[in-house]
């Protein structure tokens, strides 16, 4: 399998399933808390869906791999 575009309430709720906690209300963004570090979520206008570059890019940052990423469900 292989990573796709993704809702952001959806998004939120996988981070959960992997130990995020939030989000929470920030300054321009809201964000979600994993151990010491701070994601913002993106906010897709229109109700779009978070792109795969992005999604990658948060998943970077967050230390999670892609294939445990695309195994939560």
């Amino acid at each position: 399998m292989r990573l796709t575009p993704i809702h952001r309430r959806d998004f939120i709720k996988r981070l959960r399933k992997l130990g995020g906690d939030g989000p929470y209300s920030g300054g321009r963004h809201e964000f979600m808390v994993k151990g010491d570090f701070k994601l913002p979520i993106p906010n897709p206008h229109g109700g779009g869906e978070i792109s795969v570059p992005m999604l990658k890019e948060l998943l970077n940052e967050m230390g999670i791999e892609t294939q445990r990423w695309i195994n939560v469900r």
